[in-house]
């Protein structure tokens, strides 16, 4: 029996293919379960406008994943990650976090199935990473895994002079109201001795004036 495979059937034929098969094979497995027709004309012609539209969308997957291969080559990503002793992790980094890493810091959509990452990471450490894109199209990512406390110590760090400054700046600008406050009270001092002065002056020169118009 001549048939036409519509669909792949792995160490028989791919679709499209037009091979010769045992009757019995043919009526009881391939045929009923629709993954070949009998080699007629007709059924050629639509096996074969199937595998053309196959071939186009295979085609299109394939620059596809050339030009996604373009921006992974190389790519370095960084991932923080809690570490103790000997620099081992608390957990792990697994390929669904490279995946994920990928998506957040450079908003690359991979396959976490297409990450090899043989074990999971257990240690801080530079790390080079393949993606099994498709059989042919492997690039390779560089991924640094950092304590986590070390970058949040190195935070701290930068934040004190900014905390030391702004304290500078409060104690300058209490001295400077200080300053201005015992300006302004040596100011009303002397106001008020001069407005003493004043009115003893003028108390006397009524006295004197008095004194004469007496005599």
């Amino acid at each position: 029996m001549k048939v036409v495979f519509i669909e792949d059937v792995p160490g028989v034929a791919e679709a499209g293919e037009i091979k010769e098969v045992a009757d019995g094979y043919g009526r009881n497995y391939l045929i009923p379960r629709k993954l070949a027709v009998l080699a007629d004309a007709r059924a050629t012609e639509i096996v074969e406008a199937q595998k053309k539209r196959k071939d186009r969308i295979e085609a299109e997957m394939e620059a596809e994943m050339r030009e996604l291969a373009g921006k992974l080559e190389g790519l370095e990503i960084v991932i923080k990650a809690k570490a103790g002793a000997k620099d081992r992790l608390y957990g792990s980094i697994t390929n669904a976090d490279i995946a994920e890493e990928l998506n957040k810091s450079a908003g690359l959509e991979v396959d976490k199935r297409k990450i090899e990452l043989e074990t999971p990471i257990h240690e801080i450490g530079s790390y080079d990473i393949p993606i099994r894109l498709t059989k042919d199209i492997i690039p390779r990512i560089k991924l640094s895994v950092v304590e986590e406390e070390v970058a949040e110590g190195k935070e701290k760090t930068e934040a004190k002079p900014k905390k030391e400054k702004k304290a500078r700046k409060k104690v300058a600008k209490t001295e400077k109201a200080t300053k201005e406050t015992k300006v302004e009270k040596a100011t009303e001092e002397v106001e008020t001795e001069a407005q003493e002065e004043k009115v003893v002056a003028e108390a006397q020169a009524e006295v004197e004036e008095e004194t004469e118009q007496s005599g």
